[in-house]
């Protein structure tokens, strides 16, 4: 077996929520290089136009919003008439909330978990028939917030902690059924989001870069390549994992 065999995606089809931009655009770049089909998913469809463009043929879009838990079945179900059967799929959609304790409402709360819990939990439901037909994977996209804590950010770092559970959990009950399940824990990665919150705030910078040994933020397509890693043969003895990527910053003093 040659390394593209065991490290690339050909056959396989995967799906991306909150693939139109930031490191879903990112993870999707890499498998449609590794070989893989991707379809991309977000409420936004200038920007799953505008990504599709990017990636070029290999790549579709389909508009859903992953907190519609209700319409999650139908969606799957939708995905695969159109496009066909998702081998890969990968729950990156997420959104936050910044605010410290006292201002952030319950709503404010739910309305992160909504994201990032509830819909994950519904879509790996609706579409693990697909996967388990083909003995694919599911992965998620963690945090460093689902292993530090960081504040004014308790939805987003309770969900991110969330999804450490969920990987091991699933890892462990659909193992059987040859389906794997990990995730990927980016460090602080320079995407415009970064470079926006960074500019506005030097002493955050400064912090940042402080406790990452490398000394520089990532790139986008180190998640990617991590998640392709995650979703090839390479890691067929691998599940129940999540794999930090971070330029040591989780262990940086």
């Amino acid at each position: 077996m040659s390394i593209k065999d065991v490290f690339g995606l050909e056959g396989q089809h995967a799906l991306v929520t909150g693939g139109g931009s930031g490191l879903g655009l990112a993870i999707a770049t890499c498998f449609v290089e590794a070989g893989a089909r991707v379809t991309i998913v977000s409420t936004n469809a200038a920007k799953l136009a505008s990504a599709c463009e990017t990636l070029g043929p290999s790549a579709t879009s389909h508009v859903f919003d992953v907190t519609d838990t209700a319409g999650a079945t139908g969606f799957a179900s939708d995905v695969a008439k159109k496009f066909g059967r998702v081998s890969i799929l990968v729950n990156n959609a997420g959104n936050t909330v910044k605010k410290p304790l006292g201002e952030m409402s319950v709503e404010n709360f739910n309305s992160v978990l909504n994201v990032h819990v509830g819909g994950a939990f519904a879509l790996s439901r609706a579409f693990l028939p697909q996967v388990t037909e083909a003995k694919g994977s599911i992965l998620f996209t963690a945090s460093m917030s689902s292993f530090l804590g960081i504040p004014n950010v308790i939805g987003y770092s309770a969900a991110k902690a969330a999804y450490v559970g969920m990987v091991r959990a699933l890892a462990t009950e659909l193992a059987p059924s040859g389906v794997r399940v990990n995730g990927v824990a980016p460090g602080w990665i320079d995407t415009a989001l970064l470079r926006q919150a960074t500019a506005a705030d030097p002493e955050r910078a400064r912090k940042i870069n402080s406790r990452i040994p490398m000394g520089r933020f990532g790139e986008g397509a180190d998640i990617g390549w991590a998640m392709t890693y995650l979703a090839s043969r390479a890691s067929a003895y691998v599940t129940g994992h999540i794999l930090v990527v971070d330029g040591g910053a989780l262990h940086g003093f």
